[in-house]
C-alpha cells in the first residue's frame, strides 16, 4: 500500500486550499477536491472505481452546498475527499458508513487546517524580517517554499499514515464494531446527504412555492423510476415553463410616469 497511499496523500496535497500548482484553487480546490471527483481518482488508485464513485457521490450531496468565506470552512473537503473516501471504500461497508466516517475526518481536518494558519504567521514574520534586509532569496523562501513545504506535510503525512495503516486494520475495525454502531452510522449516513440538499435548497430558493419543482423532480426519481437523462428532459421542459409563462412583475408608479412622459413625448 505504499504507492496507493503516497498517490492518495500527494492529491490530499495538491487539492489544498493553500496549493497553487494545479492552476491555483481552479483545478485544485475546485476540482480535485470535491468528492465527485476524488472518488473516482481514489478508487481508481484502490482498484475499486465502482465504489470509489457511489461514495464520491454520497459524501458530494453532504457538502454540496458548502461555502469558504475567507478561508473559514466548517469542516475541511480535502480531507473528506482524500483520506475519509480512501477509508470509506477499504471499510467494505458502504456509502452510508463511509458518509459518517467522512463527516467526523472532516470536521477533525479543521484542526490541521486552522493549526496551518497559525504556523503560517512564523513565516509571514521571517519574510518581514528578510525584506526589511532587503534579502530576495529570503523573501522568496518564507513566502513560497516554506509554507508550501508544511503545507505538503499536514497534508501529505496524515493522509499516508491513514491509508497505509488504515488499510491493514479498518476493515477489522469495523467488523468489531457492535451492530447498534454500525446501524448508527449508517442511518446518519443516510440522513447527511438530505442535510447538504436541503441547505442547497435554502440557499438557492428565494420563493418557497418553488420546492415544487424539487418534489417533482423526486417523485420522477423515486416514484417514475426515471433515469436521470429523462429527468433532465423533464426538468428542461418545466424550467421552459416557467420562463415563458411567467407573469411579469407590475410596473411601479415613479416607471409608469417616465413611460406616459415618453409617450406624450
Amino acid at each position: 500500500m505504499i504507492i496507493e497511499a503516497s498517490l492518495i496523500g500527494l492529491l490530499c496535497y495538491l487539492g489544498a486550499l493553500s496549493s497553487p500548482w494545479l492552476l491555483g484553487l481552479t483545478g485544485g480546490w475546485y476540482l480535485i477536491s470535491r468528492p465527485l471527483v476524488s472518488g473516482m481518482l481514489v478508487g481508481l488508485i484502490l482498484g475499486d472505481v465502482k465504489t470509489g464513485i457511489m461514495i464520491g457521490v454520497a459524501v458530494q450531496a453532504v457538502y454540496i452546498a458548502m461555502v469558504t468565506p475567507g478561508g473559514s470552512m466548517p469542516a475541511d473537503l480535502n480531507f473528506v475527499a482524500y483520506p475519509a473516501i480512501a477509508l470509506g471504500i477499504l471499510s467494505g461497508k458502504g456509502p452510508e458508513v463511509a458518509v459518517a466516517l467522512a463527516a467526523t475526518i472532516g470536521i477533525a481536518g479543521t484542526i490541521l487546517f486552522n493549526a496551518m494558519m497559525v504556523l503560517n504567521s512564523y513565516w509571514n514574520h521571517r519574510a518581514d524580517v528578510a525584506l526589511e534586509k532587503g534579502d530576495e532569496r529570503g523573501i522568496y523562501f518564507n513566502s513560497a517554499i516554506g509554507p508550501q513545504a508544511m503545507n505538503f506535510v499536514l497534508r501529505f503525512v496524515p493522509t499516508f499514515i491513514a491509508v497505509y495503516f488504515g488499510a491493514q486494520y479498518i476493515s477489522g475495525f469495523m467488523d468489531s464494531l457492535p451492530k447498534i454502531v454500525l446501524s448508527t452510522m449508517n442511518v446518519l449516513g443516510g440522513i447527511l446527504p438530505a442535510v447538504g440538499i436541503a441547505i442547497l435548497l435554502k440557499q438557492i430558493i428565494k420563493n418557497y412555492t418553488m420546492l415544487i419543482y424539487f418534489l417533482v423532480g423526486f417523485i420522477c426519481i423515486v416514484f417514475l423510476k426515471l433515469n436521470m437523462v429523462a429527468l433532465v428532459i423533464v426538468g428542461s421542459l418545466l424550467a421552459l415553463i416557467h420562463y415563458n409563462y411567467k407573469p411579469e412583475a407590475p410596473q411601479s408608479v415613479a416607471a409608469r410616469r417616465v413611460d406616459d412622459d415618453e409617450d406624450e413625448f
